[in-house]
């Protein structure tokens, strides 16, 4: 599996900062109010961050030799993804989150205090998400076993396999 690069997550944020903007602009050109994100969802990112690092901690102790239990590869590995999950999800929602700020900011009324503080709440927890998927994804990466090599990547031939004509 390869890390997150930061070319998805800037993708992820991009796609999410144009739905962000277009959600606010459909909404106001059909008369409605425009959208403010719970605020539940801020809280959720984080604890959703904190849950992420919570299950990458073990696979780190345990592939570092400081836990006795043995780390399973595939336990290490669905962990990787949802820490891989959790940082572009974190990135499409702070670009949801500036993009609603992106609007918001824009019209000539004076946004109320209470929506604009949870959408920069999202716009922060969502790149708090980011972080801490990175950060769980590099726990979860397993040293390199000195078996992992393949046969001939070295120059060197086993013996079981017949010379090369």
């Amino acid at each position: 599996m390869r890390r997150t690069g930061p070319s998805i997550l800037v993708a992820a944020a991009i796609v999410g900062g144009a739905a962000g903007f277009l959600l606010d602009m459909m909404l106001t050109s059909m008369g409605r109010a425009t959208f403010s994100p719970a605020v539940s969802l801020p809280i959720l990112l984080v604890l959703l961050g904190g849950i992420v690092v919570a299950l990458a901690v073990p696979v780190f102790r345990g592939s570092r030799g400081r836990s006795t239990r043995r780390v399973d590869p595939f336990r290490a590995l669905r962990i990787a993804v949802l820490a891989k999950a959790s940082s572009i999800l974190g990135a499409a929602a702070t670009g949801f989150a500036l993009g609603l700020l992106a609007f918001v900011l824009t019209r000539p009324v004076t946004p109320s205090l209470g929506s604009l503080g949870s959408i920069i709440a999202t716009a922060v927890c969502g790149a708090l998400l980011v972080v801490a998927g990175l950060v769980a994804e590099q726990l979860c990466t397993l040293r390199k076993d000195d078996d992992d090599e393949h046969p001939g990547s070295s120059g060197e031939r086993p013996e079981s396999l017949p010379p090369v004509r």
